[in-house]
């Protein structure tokens, strides 16, 4: 029989775990049921298929993700809210790599999809640190892209070991950290004539 109180968000939350642990190319409806001991066809109670399970953890992994960022910058500015943010992130992508592999291949399926409000609570958080550093509104869309783009970038390398070299990880982390500190504080608060097309889309698109 199937599990007493078996739900869509038991199911997602427990195939958001095993992401985490067998990697995102390799979750599998089959694995997920025998996570939940039950039946593979039991799960299509609550999930529609695999495509289906997968889009729930994106969403799920980026409301995770935006309260980490959240949480880390709330009450701080400058440069103690971005450390502390980017830390958050670093440590949220190397501690569920899994399910923030399934956010970044996530794209919405319409106006609706829970999974934009998701991606604007992540872009919100970033936004409302950057008015510790007086970005210019015009310039604020190229300094969230480089956020995205950096942190992004050394936390997925760092959660596939892409870093070899014997210099300390944490240590390049810092001084990444410190020279985005110090470009956003060389950053003009002048307005700029940047063209409309240069602001941010909505649906949490950067």
């Amino acid at each position: 029989m199937p599990r007493a109180g078996l739900t869509a968000t038991a199911v997602t939350e427990a195939a958001a775990a095993l992401i985490d642990e067998v990697g995102f190319d390799q979750l599998g409806m089959g694995l997920v049921a025998e996570r939940l001991g039950v039946k593979t066809p039991s799960l299509y109670k609550h999930v529609t298929g695999q495509t289906d399970l997968t889009h729930r953890i994106a969403i799920l992994a980026m409301n995770q993700c935006a309260d980490a960022i959240r949480d880390a910058i709330q009450g701080r500015s400058g440069t103690e809210a971005l450390a502390r943010g980017a830390q958050a992130m670093r440590t949220f992508v190397k501690d569920h790599h899994g399910r923030y592999a399934a956010a970044n291949a996530a794209r919405p399926t319409g106006p609706d999809d829970p999974l934009i409000d998701a991606l604007n609570r992540v872009v919100d958080s970033w936004a409302a640190m950057l008015h510790g550093y007086h970005i210019d509104p015009d310039q604020q869309i190229h300094a969230l892209r480089m956020l995205r783009t950096v942190l992004h970038g050394y936390a997925s390398l760092e959660a596939a070991g892409g870093f070899q070299f014997a210099t300390d990880i944490d240590d390049s982390f810092t001084w990444m950290i410190d020279f985005i500190d110090h470009g956003l504080r060389e950053t003009t608060t002048t307005s700029t004539n940047s063209a409309l097309s240069h602001r941010a889309a909505p649906g949490g698109t950067l």
